[in-house]
């Protein structure tokens, strides 16, 4: 199964639609994150959990 990390990101209100998808597109191109939840708040706000896979080098035994 694999392991993942995860980190947490908050768009405040006054954040547009387009600079938010743009922001998102940079995590995901330059850090290799994926989206795994966003959610909307009542205050107009975004938070917006992205996600990694964790590969773990196994070390060969000659």
């Amino acid at each position: 199964m694999p392991e993942y990390e995860f980190v947490d990101v908050y768009l405040p209100r006054g954040v547009t639609r387009k600079e938010a998808a743009r922001q998102l597109t940079d995590h995901a191109e330059y850090g290799h994150w994926e989206l795994y939840r966003l959610t909307l708040l009542r205050d107009g706000s975004r938070k917006v959990r992205l996600r990694r896979r964790i590969i773990r080098q196994v070390r060969a035994t000659w």
